[in-house]
């Protein structure tokens, strides 16, 4: 009788993280490194978290090989209003909202924000191909072990795509879970510019 709780258990565990599995959910506040056919992610929820000043984490460590081959390290942007998306060529919302982020970074490059994008899980030729055919003019780092989202504590990206807004201090201001529109994205760049230098 025993043997069979404990297998009625098990398979009941196992039906829970199957259907957790089937619904595409991550988590909200944990980045699964699991491949398991959603290459990592789960579908965004379209929420966006807001964080006050005083709760805000610093990203420190976000470093390596651009798309075009040349090194990058975030920290070299300190002082500016960073705006960073997770995206892969394999995405489709990524693909939906590509326009509307590249709209947002040449509407505000002259404001001190700074857009860089982190391809994930991808082929680094198709990648190259979605930023060309898409027209994206800022910078993305190549992650293909989708390492870099460790680095976003606090509230890391929990979805592809995932866009972030750092503060001119390097802390995480706001993270959009799922395709952003470009008035959402506009609203959420403008409250961090206004907000008091320190």
């Amino acid at each position: 009788m025993a043997v069979m709780i404990r297998r009625s258990t098990v398979a009941a565990a196992a039906l829970a993280v199957a259907a957790l599995a089937a619904s595409g959910c991550s988590g909200t506040n944990a980045v699964s490194q699991s491949v398991g056919g959603s290459l990592g992610y789960g579908t965004g929820d379209q929420a966006t978290t807001w964080v006050k000043p005083a709760d805000r984490s610093t990203v420190a460590g976000v470093n390596g090989t651009l798309l075009d081959g040349s090194h990058f390290d975030l920290s070299q942007w300190k002082g500016d209003v960073v705006v960073v998306n997770f995206w892969g060529s394999w995405c489709s919302p990524c693909r939906q909202e590509a326009k509307a982020l590249d709209q947002v970074a040449r509407d505000n490059a002259e404001k001190g924000v700074r857009f860089l994008g982190i391809d994930i899980r991808d082929d680094k030729a198709r990648a190259a191909s979605f930023v060309e055919s898409h027209r994206v003019t800022y910078p993305s780092l190549y992650d293909e072990s989708n390492l870099l989202a460790l680095r976003f504590r606090g509230v890391p990206p929990n979805a592809t795509p995932s866009t972030i807004v750092l503060d001119r201090q390097g802390r995480i201001a706001a993270r959009h879970s799922g395709a952003i529109l470009y008035t959402e994205l506009r609203n959420l760049v403008t409250r961090v510019l206004r907000e008091p230098s320190r």
